[in-house]
């Protein structure tokens, strides 16, 4: 009816992806912390080699089609809401599948959605109960490497004089995707080896270093990096939506927590061998779920070695 109202918002409280994926007898495999996929059921699919092209996060009630079919049906849409994928699937309006829904849920064809859970913690790392303290944000070693006062003082980092395995060193605190501080790396200022320390029994393939702050950033594209202090200049030159891999191999629970939160990746990783091949790695492993566009550096060159201007060029 033309004139039927319908409460979106109500509606879309009290109904989920998982319960409208159900009906529809579309299903998934799990490939991440909240990452789903499998063979796309739009109408719109026709790419005969995109078998595998429609990705689910159930945390967000959303959905994406990586197809080139799908996307230009949609007008460039990647993805959307459980009310534009009713509307797809049945082709109809938004507002017109809002109400085939809120219909649905009053003569009880649908369950009504539970109250949403958390995601699990990605890692195992648990949140530590101290915080160290007494840290020299204004230390040599820290202007060396670029870094404003403004900076070091955001990130937490700077040398630490105190008791314990770090002491010496410059320290980094390392937080999970919901922002609980989990480790410190400690980074050594002279050629003491190793050159990074890290806790014994920390997985850093669980994690990845500024997720929490790029997440609260509310930008749908990552700029991915390799390390610590890739990050701290990106972010100096202006981006907030960086994380760091904290080496140069992306780990399947990294690449589960990128396409948890992100339609998009940026790789700006290290122009070395190590770089190139974790670039390869990193593109084939997140393609499949999100977009993904690759920033090529001047060859030997990293990120942490740029001007903000020059990041920003290549950003652009």
């Amino acid at each position: 009816m033309p004139g039927e109202w319908v409460d979106f918002k109500s509606v879309k409280a009290k109904i989920s992806m998982e319960t409208v994926l159900s009906h529809y007898d579309v299903r998934l495999r799990r490939v991440g912390v909240d990452q789903f996929r499998g063979k796309c059921p739009l109408p719109t699919h026709s790419s005969p080699r995109s078998n595998d092209s429609f990705s689910v996060s159930f945390t967000r009630n959303a959905w994406s089609c990586q197809s080139a079919s799908c996307i230009a049906a949609r007008s460039g849409r990647v993805g959307g809401n459980v009310f534009d994928f009713v509307a797809e699937m049945e082709r109809c309006s938004i507002r017109e599948a809002a109400l085939r829904l809120d219909r649905s849920l009053a003569e009880n064809l649908l369950p009504r959605a539970a109250p949403v859970k958390p995601a699990p913690h990605a890692s195992e790392n648990q949140p530590l109960s101290f915080t160290l303290r007494n840290i020299d944000h204004q230390h040599s070693y820290v202007i060396s490497r670029g870094l404003s006062e403004q900076t070091a003082r955001y990130f937490g980092v700077g040398y630490y004089d105190g008791n314990g395995f770090l002491r010496g060193r410059v320290v980094i605190p390392i937080h999970n995707q919901h922002g609980e501080l989990v480790a410190y790396s400690g980074r050594a200022i002279d050629k003491t080896e190793p050159k990074y320390r890290l806790p014994a029994g920390f997985r850093k393939s669980h994690v990845l270093f500024n997720l929490h702050r790029a997440i609260q950033s509310r930008d749908y594209t990552l700029i991915l990096v390799e390390g610590f202090f890739d990050t701290f200049k990106i972010h100096q030159a202006g981006h907030q939506n960086v994380a760091a891999l904290m080496g140069s191999k992306l780990s399947d629970c990294q690449t589960g927590l990128i396409a948890t939160y992100f339609n998009q990746v940026i790789l700006m990783l290290d122009a070395d061998e190590a770089g190139k091949a974790a670039t390869t790695a990193a593109a084939t492993a997140l393609s499949p779920m999100i977009r993904v566009r690759i920033v090529e550096l001047a060859p030997g060159s990293q990120p942490d070695q740029l001007a903000s201007k020059e990041i920003n060029e290549l950003l652009t």
